[in-house]
């Protein structure tokens, strides 16, 4: 006859305890009533003795492991090279007995019973654990489960976040390619122009085409772009590759060279280039496309609108305004609280004092009002 021995519940509020003391090992023949182990929980403290008469066979636990209720502590069979069925084991959930080794078990570490079994029934290995808790059986369960979930998978893009061209080869072109450089982040595949041959090169880098090659580098991944159309003269050019960018797709960030200092407060809409040594104040707004050039100040508070033109050198002093598709010459100076129209136009070196309205002009040089 062959008795099965399992650990019994010692706690009722504590379903494991501690293998404090194990006093058998396998093959070892016993008598009815001698011990086996002594358990612990943080309660109380438990002797196990033998039911029976027989020899130890199938002990798989080791002292200084956690154990739970009801696991198997070892069988007492007749004669000591009897083996518990197959069928025994695999209802348990286990490999073969012979599988089993000692080292298996990471040194200092505790697992319950039914975790070791679940962790040697897939093969786990139980060095993934930590050793400073107690691996159980729900936590052993959470690993199989999360290793049998199939990874997510994602969209696939072709959108290389780096790739960006520029638009318009000319001088302009030539200083926002540049300031682009400044930056360190861009890739610069090369330049698009509706006036210049494909087969020439621009500082190194490629003429790609005309406009009609947006949609073939938007194929291979090209989404960004920079307007380098100035549109000195006529501001509808630089308005009209805005949107010939955005019907192919393209986006316009904005770029701030390195050298240039803009206050944290301040608000940058897309396709603003900001150009070395330029300022731009405390809570002032830069409309979409505009340009603040080379060494221009644009002092606190004050409001661009889009694809305004800040030439080289001037200065708005706090609070102006400057309506859309506006030009500012270089150096001119507006006071405090000035108002400019649209579509106006304030020559070099022209100091405005008071408001200017729409499509208004103020000469080279000249003082506003006369």
């Amino acid at each position: 006859m062959t008795i099965r021995i399992a650990f019994p519940l010692i706690n009722p509020n504590e379903p494991e305890a501690l293998l404090a003391s194990l006093y058998i090992s396998n093959g070892q023949q016993l008598a009815k009533g001698d011990l086996l182990c002594t358990l612990e929980t943080t309660k109380s403290t438990a002797d196990v003795h033998a039911e029976a008469a027989g020899f130890v066979v199938g002990l798989r636990v080791s002292e200084g492991q956690t154990v739970s209720a009801g696991d198997m502590l070892c069988y007492l069979a007749d004669t000591p090279d009897w083996r518990p069925p197959d069928t025994d084991l695999e209802s348990q959930g286990i490999r073969q007995l012979s599988e089993i080794k000692e080292d298996e078990v990471p040194p200092g570490m505790r697992i319950t019973q039914p975790a070791l079994k679940l962790a040697q029934t897939h093969a786990l290995d139980l060095g993934q654990f930590q050793t400073d808790s107690i691996i159980t059986e729900s936590m052993v369960r959470s690993v199989i489960e999360n290793a049998s979930q199939p990874s997510p998978s994602f969209p696939q893009s072709d959108f290389d976040p780096m790739a960006i061209i520029i638009f318009g080869g000319g001088g302009h072109g030539k200083a926002c390619l540049d300031l682009v450089r400044s930056l360190g982040t861009y890739r610069v595949v090369g330049f698009v122009d509706d006036g210049i041959s494909a087969d020439r090169e621009i500082m190194g880098l490629p003429v790609l085409g005309d406009s009609q090659i947006l949609a073939e580098l938007y194929a291979q991944g090209v989404r960004l772009a920079v307007n380098a159309v100035g549109g000195i003269g006529n501001v509808a050019v630089r308005i009209k590759v805005f949107r010939t960018l955005a019907e192919a797709g393209f986006a316009c960030p904005a770029v701030v060279h390195p050298t240039a200092f803009v206050e944290a407060s301040a608000a940058l809409s897309p396709g603003v280039q900001i150009f070395p040594y330029a300022y731009v104040g405390s809570e002032a707004r830069i409309g979409f496309g505009s340009i603040v050039n080379t060494g221009a100040i644009i002092s606190h508070d004050c409001n661009l609108g889009e694809v305004v033109n800040i030439s080289p050198g001037a200065i708005l002093a706090g609070e102006v305004q400057v309506g859309e598709r506006t030009l500012i010459g270089m150096g001119a100076t507006i006071n405090l609280r000035a108002k400019i129209g649209a579509n106006a136009r304030i020559g070099n070196g022209a100091t405005v004092k008071l408001d200017v309205p729409e499509d208004g002009i103020v000469r080279a040089g000249g003082i506003w009002p006369d």
